[in-house]
């Protein structure tokens, strides 16, 4: 597992996958399920793994949460960078941090806090979790009015903060003012979209940032490392066609739960049996279960044909 400090190299080297998490039927996490599902990613390439809303850190206790993140720690490879999320309250927040602090991780994410909370108050917060973990965090920004890109650059300039991740869905990725004004106040290399492979290409093209998160790349992960192959060598026409491959299961998600629809996605593709979700959140209904099953399936397939590819031409 990497446990060096991160640097702006770290966020280009792979996609993020933003993997759900496993559990059995009486919510204990299923550590051979998470097992596969991590080892299905590292197969595909992918290194950098960020649990945060699609394992429903949200709802994990203080209590539970040094058993999930000594398992994860143990579970990934010995290059692979695990990036914990904590939070979003400040109380967990504080109480994690204390457990993060013993940990080997290099960093974790801190979950957004959207009400009751102020630019200010995030900010106070935020560095306070920081100084008590005793190492950087990194931002995870989702709306507007969470944190003020002024603030968000102070953090980074006191090195309390080393990355930030950037999820505020657009209309238009390409027409975004408040990450134009983040970006006077942050190295561009260290944001990465965090809103899969539909901004993706827009947000490393037009603005410069350091990679991108994925959800859907648990279902494809090849594909995904190739579509952030083809940005970085500037192939934009290969990037396009590696991305349309996931707007199939990126529409259900949008339509149904991003968080609920990956979640099933995975269990339904075949690669891993997610089992229930951790309350306050539950798995998808039988008429959705139906409509996400061929997508995640069509998904898979076109992901082990790029892999079959790539073995014959080797």
């Amino acid at each position: 597992m990497k446990t060096t400090s991160v640097t702006a190299a770290d966020l280009a080297v792979s996609v993020f996958a933003v993997p759900p998490l496993a559990r059995y039927s009486d919510l204990t996490l299923n550590e051979d399920a998470n097992r596969q599902l991590i080892g299905y990613l590292e197969a595909g390439g992918v290194r950098s793994l960020m649990y945060g809303g699609n394992a429903n850190f949200y709802n994990i206790s203080v209590g539970e949460y040094a058993e999930v993140l000594d398992f994860l720690v143990d579970a990934v490879g010995p290059d692979t960078w695990l990036i914990p999320s904590f939070g979003p309250d400040y109380g967990k927040l504080i109480d994690q941090a204390r457990i993060l602090r013993g940990s080997k991780v290099p960093t974790a994410m801190a979950l957004p806090m959207t009400f009751p909370a102020t630019s200010e108050g995030i900010e106070t917060g935020l560095r306070r979790a920081a100084v008590t973990m005793g190492k950087p965090i990194i931002l995870y920004i989702k709306s507007d009015n969470y944190i003020a890109p002024e603030a968000a650059g102070r953090l980074v300039a006191e090195g309390m903060v080393c990355a930030v991740k950037y999820g505020t869905v657009r209309t238009d990725p390409a027409q975004d003012d408040y990450l134009k004004k983040l970006l006077d106040h942050v190295e561009a290399r260290l944001v990465i979209s965090g809103i899969g492979e539909r901004p993706a290409i827009t947000h490393l093209r037009q603005f410069g940032l350091g990679g991108f998160t994925s959800g859907s790349v648990c279902v494809a992960p090849r594909g995904s490392m190739a579509l952030l192959q083809a940005i970085k060598r500037g192939d934009w026409a290969a990037a396009e066609r590696l991305r349309e491959a996931y707007l199939p299961l990126e529409d259900l998600r949008d339509g149904i739960s991003p968080i609920r629809t990956l979640h099933d996605a995975v269990t339904l593709a075949g690669i891993a049996d997610m089992g229930p979700m951790l309350p306050l959140m539950t798995g998808l209904n039988v008429a959705e279960r139906q409509r996400v099953a061929p997508a995640a399936q069509a998904l898979r397939a076109w992901d082990a044909d790029l892999e079959g590819a790539a073995r014959a031409a080797e």
